[in-house]
């Protein structure tokens, strides 16, 4: 992925809708309704969030945000990487930028929720070898049998 670019993007633009709307869907399906957080459109677009797309000759590739929690700790949202792109490093490098990015604010932690169905496997299996570790539920998420909630010590030395 010599030629990837991730920048911030504008989650209303109409390939990021269109993906963001696959992330919706997939969640949906793998999960009941009540256990999914994904964000739309408009959420993504709050001043708390920074929104960024990971592209290769100008093809969308993925997508990630970063919620700012506090002053020393942000979540990962809407994590998500096109079926085709799947296996080839963009969910890697768009939470490596998640993460360097989090470092230059100074965040101590950062956090997340995603699901524990099949389909969620690949990327549970990508925040573990990113250090991330299993955590209870935080802030105002309720443990259910859908979710797994993670967390990363940035001040560790084992945090990718």
């Amino acid at each position: 992925m010599s030629s990837l670019l991730i920048a911030p993007d504008d989650p209303a633009s109409a390939d990021v809708t269109a993906l963001l709307q696959t992330h919706a869907d997939f969640a949906l399906k793998e999960s009941p309704p009540d256990t999914c957080h994904f964000l739309d459109v408009t959420a993504l677009k709050a001043p708390d969030i920074t929104f960024w797309s990971a592209r290769e000759n100008e093809v969308l590739l993925g997508v990630v945000a970063l919620k700012a929690l506090d002053a020393r700790s942000g979540e990962v949202k809407s994590m998500h990487v096109a079926q085709a792109a799947r296996g080839k490093g963009a969910g890697r490098a768009l939470m490596e930028h998640l993460l360097d990015e989090a470092r230059g604010r100074g965040y101590a932690s950062l956090w997340l929720e995603t699901g524990n169905t099949p389909g969620f496997h690949a990327a549970l299996a990508l925040y573990e070898r990113l250090g991330f570790q299993r955590c209870p539920a935080f802030g105002c998420y309720q443990e259910t049998d859908f979710n797994v909630f993670m967390t990363l010590d940035l001040t560790a030395s084992h945090a990718a």
